[in-house]
């Protein structure tokens, strides 16, 4: 399975990039570096979609830390949205769905959802 990361520019909203395939050893750099270039850039708020994403292991899980702990230092936030499966249940037993989930209506998503 191949993975990719496509970039959506949102308007007056977080960068959105959307995830597919499997986040592993050999694809997380290719995550990092899709991170780099928006921080690069100046956008510092970081929504990360999930939906097609089949795998997930700890080398992507880092990446997600990674990425979180830029965004926070440059005043931002990365946030997650759309796991399921396997994925899904990989967040959960990391925390890191508490930590990163991104919830819509949420009114402000620099602050991590109550649980």
């Amino acid at each position: 399975m191949t993975f990719t990361v496509t970039h959506a520019r949102r308007d007056g909203g977080p960068a959105s990039l959307r995830l597919a395939g499997e986040l592993d050893l050999s694809t997380a750099p290719e995550l990092a570096a899709a991170i780099d270039r928006l921080m690069a850039e100046g956008q510092h708020e970081l929504l990360l979609d999930l939906t097609e994403l089949t795998f997930c292991d700890s080398t992507g899980i880092a990446a997600f830390v990674r990425g979180d702990n830029l965004a926070t230092a440059a005043g931002g936030w990365l946030r997650i949205t759309g796991a399921t499966g396997r994925v899904a249940r990989v967040l959960r037993m990391t925390g890191l769905d508490d930590v990163l989930r991104y919830e819509a209506d949420t009114a402000d998503p620099a602050t991590p959802a109550a649980s």
